[in-house]
């Protein structure tokens, strides 16, 4: 089957950070879940036809706060719904650490604009 995918959502992680396999792929999950609540919260329809159309997930990576922070802004003056995660400190990192951006789902000719030159993770 052959779909083809007009929505999606990007995940963020920074690399400067070092975290765990394990670490961060609970950090990649806490920013697609949140995300996906504030995509359903923006857009119901678009976050609809993501879930029906498999829920397309691309992982990204940054390679320093500067850079997360950067791409929120971007983010935010588009008015895409995301989600900026901080963890709260209680196994490998600092409190109050950002280690991910959960950016969507929406529609992907709009998040490409802005993921587009980002290395895949």
């Amino acid at each position: 089957m052959n779909t083809t995918f007009t929505t999606k959502q990007i995940i963020a992680i920074r690399k400067d950070l070092h975290m765990s396999v394990g670490k961060l792929v609970s950090q990649a999950c806490h920013a697609c879940l949140e995300a996906s609540e504030s995509s359903k919260k923006h857009n119901l329809k678009i976050w609809k036809e993501w879930r029906i159309k498999g829920a397309k997930k691309v992982i990204v990576k940054v390679i320093s706060l500067d850079e997360l922070l950067s791409l929120e802004e971007k983010v935010k003056r588009l008015n895409i719904p995301h989600a900026l995660i901080i963890d709260r400190g209680l196994t490998q990192l600092a409190p109050n650490t950002p280690t991910a951006l959960g950016i969507g789902p929406t529609e992907t000719n709009i998040v490409d604009k802005i993921s587009g030159n980002l290395k895949l993770l």
